[in-house]
């Protein structure tokens, strides 16, 4: 917005920074509690100080390249703030207000919310920046919801076979992998079954289910995303 307002207007960028910030504390004091606006305070002071102090210049040539490292490196430093709960001042604020009483996710809010934002902007610099700045803006998505979820990504597998399930747990176990053998139903059949659940990590994933489909062709396999494992094999 303050970039918007410099050059539609000729404003100063980080007075324009400091004002914005300022009326999103007090938003953010209206319908957010007092422990929390305080995570707020310095970086929504800071912010401006750093911009006036710290001259412009242009590190790549390149603007796609400086599209994609400018979504990623403000990703990481909002989702960073987002996860202690704080925010820099300006569009990093509301997407928390949002979340609270709402509940949607800070990273999907605040896309939204810039994207109105660079609307704006065409009239001012035309529809070739605004659809750069609206590619940063979902690189900048991605990073931070990747981020939120943290870096360390596992799948667990649900496995069923009819006649193969020992030889594949024998597998499980000799590759050192934790495993977890419930009871089960077939919806269609009714008929009394096991399955087994393991945890793998990403390395392992692929292997893995090439030595299950060896074992047996026809085993069941259902896969999904692991955000976080605490405790056994994979415990932190």
């Amino acid at each position: 917005m303050a970039v918007l307002l410099e050059a539609a207007f000729g404003f100063n960028r980080s007075l324009c920074v400091l004002v914005i910030n300022t009326l999103m504390l007090i938003l953010a004091w209206i319908f957010i509690d007092w422990k929390t606006v305080k995570k707020f305070i310095i970086g929504s002071y800071l912010l401006p100080v750093l911009i006036y102090v710290t001259p412009s210049f242009e590190i790549v040539s390149d603007k796609l390249l400086a599209v994609i490292l400018g979504g990623v490196f403000s990703a990481i430093g909002v989702a960073a703030l987002y996860r202690i709960n704080a925010a820099s001042g300006g569009t990093t604020v509301p997407p928390l207000i949002i979340e609270r009483y709402f509940h949607v996710n800070p990273a999907v809010s605040l896309l939204v919310i810039d994207m109105i934002v660079t609307l704006f902007n065409i009239p001012v610099s035309g529809i070739d920046a605004f659809f750069m700045a609206a590619f940063s803006l979902f690189v900048s998505l991605f990073v931070m919801r990747y981020m939120e979820s943290g870096l360390d990504h596992k799948y667990q597998i649900q496995v069923m076979s009819n006649d193969k399930l020992p030889e594949i747990r024998k597998m499980l176990e000799d590759a050192d992998n934790s495993l977890t053998i419930f009871d089960v139903r077939g919806g269609y059949s009714l008929n009394d079954k096991k399955l087994i659940m393991a945890v793998v990590d990403n390395a392992s994933y692929g292997k893995l289910l090439s030595r299950i489909h060896d074992i047996d062709p026809n085993a069941f396999i259902v896969a999904s995303n692991v955000v976080k494992v605490h405790g056994g094999t994979f415990g932190i």
